[in-house]
């Protein structure tokens, strides 16, 4: 099972090897989306976790035992392709490369494997056609 994970880190937990210890601990394996951390500030990284469903309760409850915050993406990305006009805005600002627009037909592509649910181009559109589309709870 995957989980994407968005892991907030406090400026006293950023020297943890936290990926180590997932793999070693909980058989966890943690694939680096993104990451912002720097020596004695906090950060964020998101994280792409794969695993066994029991194993990733307990590495998420253990990651929440050292101080670190966790936001689970709360859905996915959608386009409207009805709104959109293909002016490429969003692509510019999509940090993952799920949002790529260019030749040869010059039509914004959206890969949903790619997208980190980051939703720094919902705001970027101009015709507000991106939304988050929140998963049923």
């Amino acid at each position: 099972m995957k989980r994407r994970l968005t892991l907030h880190f406090p400026r006293e937990a950023v020297h943890q090897p936290i990926t180590y210890r997932l793999a070693v601990d909980f058989d966890i394996a943690a694939k680096i989306l993104r990451a912002q951390i720097a020596p004695n500030q906090s950060g964020t990284m998101v994280v792409e976790l794969s695993g066994d469903i029991d194993e990733l309760e307990a590495a998420e409850a253990w990651l929440e035992s050292q101080g670190l915050g966790l936001n689970r993406a709360p859905g996915q990305i959608a386009v409207d392709r009805q709104r959109c006009v293909d002016c490429g805005i969003c692509s510019s600002v999509c940090p993952s490369g799920a949002l790529r627009f260019g030749a040869p037909d010059w039509q914004l592509q959206f890969d949903a494997q790619r997208c980190l649910v980051c939703e720094q181009c919902i705001p970027s559109c101009p015709l507000e056609a991106i939304a988050l589309v929140l998963d049923p709870s």
